[in-house]
């Protein structure tokens, strides 16, 4: 009978280098992701955690968020945890693919979070799932998003 370890699972980090919340900020500001209002709240040894706020930029004539801001709220918590995985001297990630099903409405005003956790990392492909919850914690939409990776050629000098 194998004796179970007394420590908890810890993943192994897996980013490339030390990411940094401030500086994911300021990579995004003025981009798509500033305009909407999301910030990154968390970065967890394999997780990017993110919230947007439910309001004029993001709702739709409902007053409901809108399906196309939880696609960009979810491809931007992948594709910008993508980049925090590869070395960005010599990769660049791209979104390639993105589906995102819709559970449950958010009203506005209001917030919702994601999570980015990558489900395949690989040398030329990463594929991430983003969960978004709504304030109480309860799940209202869940995305799959594929990355490319590709190399920049080298300079010639």
């Amino acid at each position: 009978m194998s004796k179970k370890s007394s420590q908890a699972y810890a993943p192994t980090p897996i980013w490339f280098g030390k990411p940094d919340l401030d500086a994911l900020t300021e990579m995004t500001a003025g981009t798509l992701a500033s305009h909407l209002g999301i910030e990154y709240t968390e970065i967890g040894p394999d997780f990017l955690r993110g919230t947007m706020p439910v309001d004029e930029r993001t709702m739709q004539p409902r007053g409901i968020m809108h399906g196309g801001a939880s696609a960009a709220f979810a491809e931007t918590l992948g594709s910008v945890a993508a980049h925090l995985c590869v070395n960005r001297s010599r990769k660049r990630c791209l979104g390639l693919d993105i589906s995102v099903n819709h559970i449950q409405r958010v009203f506005a005003p209001g917030k919702v979070t994601g999570t980015a956790r990558p489900l395949h990392i690989g040398r030329t492909t990463h594929v991430w799932e983003i969960r978004i919850e709504n304030a109480a914690g309860a799940l209202v939409g869940v995305s799959r998003l594929t990355i490319i990776v590709f190399t920049l050629p080298e300079r010639r000098s």
